[in-house]
């Protein structure tokens, strides 16, 4: 997983970061800070979200032990860091076994020229959708998705594919998960 922020050519675009916060996951933004001033991350920040993405039930407390600050000085980069959107959000994280009979798919698709926040849109109003990627190369997007069956996951790629904008869909079925940080 790529660090909270790669810097190219004066623009910083904030890669997505996870870790398990009290069994709820802190996420990273992923907004491109194009035209304001950057919010710079020290050597303690990056260690800190190192350490969450380690362990995010750890206690302030133990953070700070860990790196030789005061426990105020944890919280107070914390809430800076939420404040500065670098977290962006809080969220449950459900077991994967709880989700066992769920079919996961990964569906590429293809737009129409400058249909994407038309499409965003569409896809955030459907529960099936769990993560929407946009990404570089011959596809514009990556979705991940859960349906309970085989059938339903084909109506689901179904009812993507015929959304006013998308050219095509192409998909993948999730058979386990190796790796999940």
């Amino acid at each position: 997983m790529s660090w909270i922020a790669r810097f190219s050519k004066g623009s910083v675009q904030n890669a997505a970061v996870n870790a398990t916060i009290r069994r709820h996951t802190f996420v990273v933004s992923t907004n491109t800070f194009a035209d304001m001033t950057v919010p710079q991350l020290d050597d303690a920040d990056r260690q800190l979200l190192s350490l969450l993405r380690e362990n995010a039930r750890a206690s302030t407390a133990e953070l700070a032990r860990k790196l030789h600050l005061s426990r105020t000085t944890v919280q107070s980069r914390l809430q800076r860091l939420e404040r500065l959107r670098f977290i962006a959000g809080y969220t449950v994280v459900v077991p994967d076994e709880a989700e066992a009979a769920l079919v996961r798919a990964h569906v590429l698709i293809t737009l129409g020229p400058k249909q994407a926040a038309a499409i965003e849109a569409a896809l955030r109003r459907i529960p099936e959708v769990r993560v929407l990627h946009s990404v570089s190369g011959p596809f514009d997007l990556i979705a991940v998705v859960a349906a309970r069956s085989i059938g339903e996951l084909d109506a689901l790629i179904d009812r993507i594919g015929a959304l006013e904008g998308v050219e095509r869909t192409t998909s993948a079925i999730v058979l386990s998960t190796r790796i999940q940080r």
